[in-house]
Formats: structure tokens, C-alpha cells, sequence
């Protein structure tokens, strides 16, 4: 029997969600940052809600309403202010339009399309460089030997798809492979805010963060403080098996035409990365 009520939750979470998001970032502004005179002991870090109502030219009240959840909408150009005042980066922009339904998210689980062959033997072809396909949610596709070696017990356990982002937060070979693991593992838990909030129906996400939640102290403190993200490429410093210092891996990824929230990811290691006495650096 369909639940009729369903939408009517979605949109108290998600109003709930844009309020505790816009509570997040009004506390990370400094009074010196928008100009406003220090006045004293403050109770609360950031600005006031008086404050950043005054600098995005809308009512206190108004805006108080808004962070607490209530039935009001918010359009696009109060929106635009406030993410001024706010200093918002484009991402987190984007976020709090969809967030306050000025993006139209997909409303049911977009169904999942499994690889054709051509596309999952693409990381094989690859080698020796690390490569895998990961889905929206971090399920991770196909991969090649490579990936496995770089990130040991990727694919366990084995009675569910290996998943990069439990890998990380769950594996704890995660943080000796992650040579700046904290940075790294709050960047990729800001990319799971964002694509979660472009799918909140979508129980993949849900029970991803139920997991990490119920796992990691670390999950559990971080993801109350709305950071968002999106996919992109990059450096990092890996540290493969067998080795005692990080190697500076460049990564770069591609998305698939036809599943856009599919993506390849390439990793290729510095040329002058030396390899150490008896180590093999990330190729077969």
C-alpha cells in the first residue's frame, strides 16, 4: 500500500536539513569578516541571527522561521543574499538551493544499470595503473588488480559490493594507506552530503550513512557540520603496502556518458617516485 505521507516527511527533512545547514555556516562567519564592530563576550560562535538578517536585507524574524524549519519559502534571490553574506563557495550554493526546492531532485531511486562489458573491462586495460567504476553512492563497480593492491580489503566483506567510502571509514588499513587520512576522509564524507541531498529518497545513501554513523565516531562528529563537495580530480599522498613513505598519486576522473553518476577513477603515481628496497609501488 503507497505510502501518501512520504512527502509530506520528505519536506519537513528537508527543510529541517536547509535550516541546521544554514545554522552551520552562519556559524563559521566571524563579525570581522562581514565588518561588523565586535561587541563584546559573544554566546554563540559566528553572527547572530539578527546580524546576518541585517547584512542579506531580510527580516530577523523571517529568517529565524527559516533555520527553525517553518513552513516558508524562500526565493532564489533571498537565497542568492544570504549565500553571499554566507560566503558560500559555488558548491554549497547549489546545495542550499536545492535544499530550500529550487532544484527539483529526482523523486524515486534512479534504477540502477549495470555495466555493460566494454565499460567494466575499461580499468583492466588500464593496468598498471590503479582504476575503478564507482556509482553515485561509492559502490564500487569494477576495479583491476592494481586498485585492489593500492587499497587492500577493498571488496571485503563479500556479502555486499565493496564500497570506497565504508572502505575508508570502516578499513582500518584505510589510515595507513591514506597518508592524510582526516583531510581526505572529510573531503570524500562533504561529496557524499552533496550527492545524498541530490537523492533523498534514495535508500542507498540512507543506509550508507546509517553505517558510518554506527560505526565511526569520526562520521558521526563530522557529518553534523553540513560540509559539501563535488567529485573532482586531484593529488594525494598514498602510502602502498610494502612501503614506508607516501607516494604523490595524481587522480583523475571521468564520468560515464550514459550514467553520468557513474565514474572512472585513474590514479597515476609521480614519475619521480622512487621505489623503496623490496617495495613494488602500484603496478602488478
Amino acid at each position: 500500500m503507497p505510502n501518501h505521507s512520504r512527502p509530506l516527511v520528505e519536506q519537513l527533512d528537508r527543510r529541517q536539513e536547509l535550516g541546521a545547514f544554514l545554522r552551520s555556516r552562519r556559524e563559521r562567519v566571524t563579525p570581522d569578516e562581514v565588518g561588523l564592530p565586535q561587541t563584546g563576550r559573544r554566546r554563540t560562535p559566528g553572527l547572530r541571527r539578527e546580524e546576518l538578517a541585517l547584512l542579506a536585507g531580510i527580516s530577523a524574524t523571517w529568517y529565524t522561521y527559516l533555520e527553525q524549519g517553518r513552513e516558508i519559502r524562500a526565493s532564489e534571490q533571498v537565497l542568492e543574499s544570504l549565500a553571499s553574506v554566507l560566503r558560500l563557495n559555488g558548491h554549497e550554493r547549489d546545495h542550499l538551493l536545492r535544499l530550500a526546492g529550487h532544484h527539483t531532485p529526482p523523486t524515486d531511486p534512479e534504477p540502477f544499470e549495470p555495466l555493460t562489458t566494454e565499460v567494466a573491462s575499461v580499468p583492466l586495460l588500464l593496468r598498471p595503473h590503479p582504476a575503478y567504476i564507482i556509482d553515485g553512492n561509492y559502490d564500487v563497480l569494477t576495479h583491476n588488480q592494481p586498485a585492489a593492491d593500492l587499497f587492500p580489503n577493498l571488496t571485503a566483506p563479500a556479502d555486499r559490493p565493496p564500497n570506497f567510502l565504508r572502505w575508508v571509514f570502516l578499513e582500518p588499513l584505510a589510515r595507513d594507506v591514506l597518508a592524510d587520512w582526516e583531510p581526505e576522509a572529510r573531503g570524500l564524507l562533504a561529496r557524499l552530503r552533496a550527492l545524498a541531498g541530490r537523492h533523498p529518497t534514495d535508500p542507498r545513501y540512507t543506509r550508507l550513512v546509517d553505517e558510518l554513523h554506527e560505526h565511526s565516531p569520526e562520521a558521526r562528529s563530522w557529518w553534523p557540520r553540513y560540509e559539501v563537495q563535488a567529485r573532482h580530480s586531484g593529488r594525494k599522498r598514498l602510502r602502498p603496502p610494502g612501503r614506508t613513505t607516501p607516494v604523490t598519486y595524481t587522480y583523475t576522473a571521468f564520468h560515464l556518458a550514459e550514467q553520468p553518476e557513474q565514474t572512472l577513477v585513474i590514479y597515476f603515481a609521480d614519475a619521480d617516485a622512487e621505489p623503496e628496497a623490496g617495495a613494488d609501488v602500484g603496478a602488478e
